[in-house]
């Protein structure tokens, strides 16, 4: 691993040569040779340095963000080459959207820790535009998104299929109508719409539902939480469209209620994305496994 990356990584971060030297266990003047080093090789000032402030320069902005993904590499290359002698063990850094990430994947995961207890799984919640970015800078090992996602330099694989329905309050009109009642287009306009943010996969889904029944909705409100999107109509602020799983625990308790309509239940992938590179750890392999094979979904 090149040390002086390492250095001024921990350098722009820390925002301290001292805190650097501490974190590092090295001295102060090692800690500055590094940087100057690194520098001279890089024909730029890459830090900005005053008694009271490290801060990065344009050039050093441009260096950090290639050194991040650059030690990541090297992390990746180390653990690969240490997996091939060693059993399943080690960090697994996951990345998944809100409905997937909160209401399937732990017990997924406490499932695969009952056979592998040696690995050791972290967890990012985030949308789908998200998880993509952080697995392209290489800070996830693998990421479970709602819906498509298309790069180069990702592969994203379908494994499940969801259903989305339309959601509302057990208080609500359509709640109370009779079993076979099916909301009709007309009668959705007017209602309030509480939808997740742009770039959630939840949110593409319910745009795409909007437009191949010809409406949008007059009022939306858009919430970056899927649970606060639940508390939202079962507070009769709105109705909503989501998955059955992620409100299965309020259709039970019977809190909030799941009404036909027309063009549902609306159908979506959940995909697993992974690295475009050939070669995963053991411990990224036994994850995928127990992805694919459903032991989540029990």
């Amino acid at each position: 691993m090149d040390q002086s990356l390492l250095v001024f990584v921990t350098v722009a971060e820390k925002g301290s040569f001292t805190r650097t030297a501490e974190e590092l266990h090295m001295t102060q003047p090692a800690v500055s040779q590094y940087v100057q080093m690194l520098e001279k090789s890089a024909g730029a000032k890459l830090l900005d340095r005053t008694n009271k402030y490290v801060r990065l320069t344009k050039a050093g902005e441009i260096v950090y963000h290639h050194a991040k993904e650059i030690l990541g590499l090297y992390t990746r290359m180390d653990t690969l080459v240490a997996d091939l002698m060693q059993v399943a063990s080690g960090p697994v850094s996951i990345g998944a959207s809100f409905t997937f990430g909160e209401y399937a994947l732990p017990h997924m995961i406490a499932d695969m820790l009952e056979e592998y207890p040696l690995i050791g799984p972290t967890i990012t919640i985030g949308n789908t535009a998200e998880i993509c970015g952080a697995l392209l800078s290489h800070e996830l090992d693998v990421g479970i998104i709602e819906g498509d996602y298309k790069h180069d330099k990702l592969y994203v694989t379908p494994f499940a299929e969801d259903a989305m329905e339309l959601i509302v309050s057990s208080k609500h009109p359509f709640a109370s109508a009779a079993p076979d009642f099916i909301v009709s287009t007309g009668e959705m306009p007017g209602e309030t719409w509480i939808v997740r943010e742009s770039g959630s996969g939840t949110r593409e889904a319910s745009d795409r539902w909007f437009e191949s029944l010809g409406f949008m909705p007059r009022s939306m409100m858009a919430f970056g939480s899927t649970q606060l999107i639940k508390e939202s109509v079962e507070a009769g602020l709105g109705v909503t469209l989501l998955s059955r799983m992620s409100v299965r625990k309020e259709l039970q308790l019977g809190t909030l209620k799941a009404v036909k309509a027309a063009g549902t239940p609306v159908k979506r992938n959940f995909s697993l994305v992974t690295h475009a590179a050939p070669y995963h750890t053991k411990a990224v392999q036994v994850f995928i496994a127990c992805l694919q094979n459903g032991s989540w979904s029990r």
